[in-house]
């Protein structure tokens, strides 16, 4: 499939840079001293609506670490997968240290405005986890986030039934408080990888 070949690609270069910067830096793999994201033009204002329609702007998370996940609630693999491994990776940190965990906050933000409305992610995001936030717009909103993000996406061929799959990018990005890009956070690997990148760079 176009788009899980797409995924792989990114998760791949994804990859690869986190395992070159630490050493361009000269600091040690388990520790690098520098975000490996920090600087990177990530991010940006956007206004959508959240899961209870209720409307939500960048400003809205100021003071909290946000994951910030793209996908649509009809893919029918990797965005469910992606966003167990988040919602497991937060629980494991909040059962740890549950002031850090509270500082964090999980969002998965459609590329599937047509189909994902407000009660579509409120489904969806309530059974990955209980804090986690579903973005949905107009398709002008969701296409000035997605690229703000770095995040390509593109609706398929529709079928004689109506259907169609979404070929996305699948990131998920590690924010600062400021709204400001950390880190990759490894969703293709397991909610224990993601638990550790959270533990190095939230503080």
């Amino acid at each position: 499939m176009a788009g899980r070949a797409m995924n792989e690609i990114v998760r791949a270069l994804a990859a690869l840079l986190l395992a070159l910067l630490p050493t361009a830096c000269s600091a040690p793999v388990d520790a690098p001293s520098r975000p490996p994201l920090q600087g990177a033009r990530i991010g940006g204002p956007f206004t959508l609506v959240d899961q209870d329609g209720r409307t939500v702007t960048d400003r809205s998370f100021v003071g909290k670490y946000r994951i910030v996940y793209f996908g649509y609630t009809f893919c029918p693999d990797v965005c469910p997968t992606d966003a167990q491994h988040i919602g497991a990776g937060l629980r494991l940190v909040e059962q740890a240290d549950p002031k850090l965990g509270a500082k964090i906050v999980p969002i998965f933000i459609t590329v599937d405005p047509a189909r994902d409305t407000s009660a579509v992610l409120k489904s969806f995001t309530a059974a990955f986890h209980p804090r986690m936030v579903g973005l949905t717009g107009s398709a002008d909103a969701i296409a000035a986030t997605a690229k703000a993000y770095a995040v390509y996406y593109k609706k398929g061929e529709v079928t004689p039934n109506g259907g169609y799959m979404m070929d996305h990018s699948s990131v998920a990005y590690l924010m600062d408080p400021d709204g400001k890009p950390l880190a990759l956070l490894p969703v293709e690997q397991t909610p224990e990888a993601v638990a550790t990148e959270l533990k190095r760079w939230v503080k």
